[in-house]
């Protein structure tokens, strides 16, 4: 069986690390999952060509895909191309994960789940307030998962609130209160249980010092880490969660996903994970 994660860039990716871990500690030894540089318009004929999982008698050939993982820019353009979409995916207006079956392509969305679960393993399963930093599709699946924890009110920060609509739709989706402000307001909101950071590498290092007193700070960012703003934070004595936790958490859910099993073993792909990025680290630094 085949899996895949697709994305434009996608070298960096940990998820064929994490995959892996996964199918070797449960056996599946016929099972491989591959990188593909992927854009978003290049999608439509990939998935054209992908071999269903069931229904066309090869269900265990090596060449029958099980399912694929998708990164930015293809977790908005592939849901019309899909033939179901979860209600977790549809809320998000998101899909990062496609799994093949019965001849059809479902979509779903494990940033939710893994979230969620970064969150809990931290210690911070319940924040009674939240400010987010970014109004992309990972902003997007924090308020989802906040709400599934019981958060019913954010603050969104953007740059540009005009460009924040789609956020803001899945606010109301969700059925969630929320306030889009500009990022020259943080010094304002940040007297909150917790910030998630959704931007990319480095683009929350200027607010460092201003987030230095939140008593939690969510940075989705895996690597390089910790950044500058996770280390304020830990050192004035806030908990910190990385992105490697979300990444690892939706990684096991997609396991589920594509196998139909349950006992994924969450620690060895942890420890695939934590190694991959070990290693990188040490080639840069």
């Amino acid at each position: 069986m085949r899996a895949a994660v697709l994305g434009s860039p996608i070298a960096h990716s940990l998820s064929p690390y994490l995959h892996r871990a996964a199918y070797q500690a449960m056996g599946l030894d016929g099972w491989s999952y591959e990188a593909f540089e992927c854009d978003e318009a290049r999608l439509p004929g990939l998935l054209r060509e992908l071999t269903p999982v069931r229904g066309q008698g090869h269900e265990d050939s090596d060449d029958a895909w099980a399912g694929l993982s998708l990164t930015m820019p293809l977790k908005r353009a592939v849901l019309p191309l899909l033939d179901s979409v979860s209600e977790p995916a549809v809320e998000v207006g998101g899909a990062n994960t496609v799994v093949f079956r019965d001849g059809l392509r479902h979509g779903d969305n494990t940033d939710v789940y893994g979230i969620e679960q970064a969150l809990t393993e931290a210690g911070v399963p319940a924040p009674r307030s939240a400010t987010v930093l970014g109004g992309g599709a990972t902003a997007a699946s924090t308020l989802a998962a906040l709400r599934n924890l019981g958060l019913f009110s954010a603050t969104l920060l953007v740059r540009d609130p005009a460009r924040a609509g789609e956020t803001a739709e899945v606010a109301e989706r969700l059925g969630m209160a929320l306030a889009v402000e500009t990022f020259d307001k943080l010094d304002a909101l940040t007297g909150v249980d917790l910030v998630v950071s959704t931007l990319p590498s480095g683009a929350a290092d200027g607010f460092a010092d201003r987030l230095a007193g939140v008593p939690a700070l969510f940075d989705v960012v895996y690597s390089p880490w910790p950044t500058t703003a996770a280390s304020a934070v830990r050192a004035a004595g806030g908990t910190v969660v990385g992105g490697f936790a979300m990444l690892l958490h939706q990684a096991v859910r997609q396991v589920e996903l594509m196998t139909g099993r349950t006992d994924v073993p969450v620690e060895a792909m942890r420890t695939a994970g934590e190694a991959e990025i070990l290693r990188r680290t040490s080639q840069t630094g």
